[in-house]
């Protein structure tokens, strides 16, 4: 059935009216009606796999629904990030500008327009939409993402894809859409990026359904949350905090509910046994047995409970592990860090903080050994094992081979037993482990390339954006496994909320050193805004 375009009544920007689709043969949305009121910011949660895309692809019309209507606010205007990050030479400042199509078809007419009227209708308009403002907004907007005035003028070409896919959200952010859609938007984002967004989003004056794993993205910039379990939507007011809590609570609900009703069932079910063959007690087996038939199922929640992670604990060595001496570190000739001086124990938990560009991978590359120092001195325990994990190796992993492939290769000695129960303890199941990587979700992939660095039980892991393809319930996870790891952790993540459940220091990469950070995550996620709001 085709997606209805016309008005809809009252305040709502979408409403879904008993909607069902399908996408290759399967069913992902059944039999949902919900609203969605005009401003509201709503983040679509769910875990992967059950249809969020699915659904921003219905939006736009990409796919068509099996029943019911889809209706949208008459004219309103659809944005989202384009998959394709713009890779032109024209700069990114510009490229923003022409995103905002009203505004350069204007003043392109205000350039031909010979009729004096016409051309006092055009400037009119101009200033309603704030178009001599533009280029200042633009700027604000890729600042806010990681562009200082330099990089503004240079060209999209320049710049690698996960920076052009920056650009792309910049562009759609300035172009202010009636309805906003937005999928995973940090996944491109560093930690600072990630807290201007969140600002920006809570601060958007139109509609925003945003599809992130990111929990305190979405409990600092959404009002609602939509979400799509067991192929039903619901919507619930408040951020995810309360969305969580609200949830708890209707299950625990459900599932008394459910207990109830197997109870009466097996009461009812134990009186039909016993007597539907006797005649003086047939007529009411068989009343029963229409009772029976007549009780819908309480369905419970089909979704797993915490995908878990189980890294290996090392044995204990003494401190420091890793001792940094007057040390300048870079790439050949060019020189990135200067007179860095820190120390790792067995027992840290430590977050690297800095903007793109600061040097915390560099940093990240000097401890784990894949970079030398330029001058001054790392000092590494003797025994001392690291893990590194970045998202670049799962992008490495061999596509043509299983989970299975990838662990026998480094434990060629160790029986398939073994293995499985290893990759078992990263929550891929028996069938994942045969699976061929191509066919593994980025979740999936993420927690064999986990795996695969922390194979060796090290006394330190280096996690370089570990979160991006993982869900909510893997996340919490994984903050549950590293609380458990005996083992130092260092972590590079746009995910505060990872972060202010993990690490218990901070180091700050600004102005060519690293150095500690002496306050809080909350003291550097208001110190980003007000650097942020200081530069409108």
């Amino acid at each position: 059935m085709p997606i209805s375009s016309n008005a809809i009544s009252g305040q709502s920007m979408i409403s879904f009216e008993n909607i069902s689709f399908s996408v290759a043969g399967r069913t992902l949305v059944k039999n949902s009606t919900v609203s969605i009121p005009n401003g509201h910011k709503v983040g679509l949660v769910g875990k992967n796999g059950t249809g969020k895309t699915s659904l921003f692809r219905l939006i736009y019309g990409e796919i068509t629904l099996d029943q019911g209507n889809l209706k949208l606010s008459k004219n309103a205007q659809i944005g989202g990030v384009s998959q394709e990050a713009p890779g032109s030479s024209v700069t990114l400042l510009d490229t923003v500008l022409a995103s905002d199509r009203e505004r350069v078809d204007l003043l392109q007419k205000a350039e031909e327009e010979k009729d004096p009227l016409k051309i006092a209708e055009i400037q009119t308009r101009l200033v309603d939409i704030d178009a001599w403002s533009a280029e200042a907004r633009a700027s604000t907007i890729l600042n806010g993402l990681g562009f200082d005035k330099h990089k503004q003028r240079l060209a999209c070409s320049e710049f690698s894809g996960g920076w052009r896919m920056r650009v792309a959200l910049a562009a759609v952010l300035f172009s202010k859409p009636d309805l906003l859609l937005l999928d995973e938007p940090s996944n491109y984002l560093d930690l600072e990026g990630t807290i201007w967004l969140q600002a920006y989003i809570s601060k958007y004056p139109s509609t925003i359904i945003l599809i992130s794993h990111d929990r305190a993205l979405l409990n600092n910039s959404v009002n609602s949350i939509l979400h799509l379990e067991d192929k039903e939507l619901h919507l619930y007011s408040g951020n995810y905090e309360t969305f969580a809590k609200t949830r708890a609570a209707r299950m625990a609900h459900k599932q008394a509910e459910a207990k109830k009703q197997n109870l009466r069932r097996q009461h009812l079910q134990s009186y039909v046994d016993r007597f539907r063959y006797k005649a003086d007690k047939a007529k009411q087996a068989q009343s029963r047995l229409k009772m029976l038939a007549k009780m819908d199922p309480i369905s419970i929640s089909s979704e797993a409970t915490l995908k878990k992670f189980n890294f290996p604990q090392p044995e204990e060595l003494s401190p420091p592990i890793v001792n940094i001496q007057n040390a300048s570190v870079g790439y050949g000739q060019q020189t990135v860090l200067n007179e860095i001086n820190l120390r790792i124990d067995q027992d840290d938990r430590i977050a690297i903080l800095g903007q793109n560009g600061e040097g915390k991978s560099t940093l990240s590359k000097l401890i784990a050994k894949m970079l030398k120092p330029h001058v001054g001195k790392i000092i590494h325990s003797n025994k001392l094992r690291i893990g590194y994990f970045a998202q670049h190796q799962v992008d490495e992993l061999r596509l043509n081979e299983t989970p299975m492939d990838h662990v026998q290769r480094e434990r060629p000695l160790e029986k398939q037993g073994q293995i499985r129960a290893r990759l078992d303890g990263f929550g891929l199941s028996v069938e994942q482990a045969e699976t061929q990587v191509k066919s593994l979700s980025g979740g999936q992939k993420a927690r064999l390339s986990l795996l695969l660095a922390s194979l060796d039980a090290p006394h330190l892991l280096i996690l370089d954006e570990p979160t991006n393809h993982l869900d909510i319930e893997s996340r919490e996870a994984l903050v549950e496994a590293l609380t458990k790891y005996s083992g130092a952790v260092i972590i590079v993540s746009h995910d505060i909320h990872l972060l202010s459940l993990v690490v218990d220091r901070l180091w700050l990469a600004k102005n060519g050193t690293v150095k500690a950070y002496e306050y809080d995550l909350e003291t550097y996620r208001k110190s980003l805004l007000s650097v942020s709001t200081s530069k409108k």
